[in-house]
């Protein structure tokens, strides 16, 4: 027999409309949905070998999605950061986004290896399993924060120094412009995650409330800006070779 008692107010087991953050976690779970659809309709107007960099992104956002509703739930009922459903999210998303690296060069004709992804994987799962046991108080907190910083600025020398990063020089430009601003995203909007974790939780000097309406628009940028990038490549590549099979 269940021994829960009912709520006091059943309404707070819903949506507020003066909780800000539990209003931008439910719009974000809903953009995030409506962007894998779109991504996947998207994959039926390009050419074929940039269908799987299309569907690779469409997943990246419905995996964020399904979690935004996750998150979104367990504010509104405990109202604190949902550390781990974060860390769950981007153990996904984060290897899916690494691939459309190898993925976009690979479709623009270069010849990629598997080396170049396993190298953005190992910085990804050290930049993650750093973050995650620091924030979940597994291991030291500073020392947590110092091994995601090392994960994160390998995949930066990869992107940039790296097998990818010499790659995308020699590319069309729509290929350079959807890879230049796709590891901008990377390196400008990946900045917000340690600078919370910083000043959020080792030095303790910013609210949940501002840290996770923080997070989630930065979400919104580095995965639907993300895979926007690849969309805006792959449609240009296209039309650009549809426009030569037409002459």
């Amino acid at each position: 027999m269940s021994t829960s008692k009912p709520l006091a107010n059943p309404a707070d087991a819903f949506l507020q409309p003066n909780d800000g953050v539990a209003i931008s976690f439910w719009i974000i779970s809903i953009a995030m949905i409506a962007a894998t659809v779109f991504f996947f309709a998207e994959a039926s107007t390009v050419s074929s070998h940039w269908k799987t960099s299309l569907h690779v992104g469409g997943l990246v956002t419905l995996v964020a999605g399904v979690h935004y509703m996750y998150m979104r739930e367990y504010w509104v009922q405990v109202h604190k950061s949902p550390i781990v459903y974060r860390y769950v999210d981007w153990s996904i998303t984060v290897p899916l986004q690494m691939i459309e690296f190898n993925l976009i060069l690979k479709a623009a004709g270069k010849a990629t290896t598997a080396a170049g992804f396993w190298k953005l994987l190992l910085g990804t799962v050290i930049m993650l399993a750093s973050g995650y046991v620091g924030e979940t108080q597994a291991a030291a907190k500073f020392p947590g924060f110092a091994g995601g910083m090392c994960g994160w600025f390998f995949i930066l020398f990869e992107i940039f120094g790296g097998e990818a990063g010499g790659f995308a020089k020699d590319c069309s430009e729509a290929v350079a412009t959807s890879f230049n601003n796709m590891r901008m995203i990377v390196t400008v909007g990946w900045a917000i995650y340690p600078a919370g974790y910083f000043f959020g939780y080792c030095l303790g000097a910013v609210d949940d409330v501002y840290l996770n309406v923080i997070y989630n628009i930065a979400d919104v940028i580095n995965k639907i800006a993300f895979v926007c990038a690849c969309w805006s490549c792959a449609k240009s590549e296209s039309a650009g070779k549809g426009s030569l099979l037409a002459h």
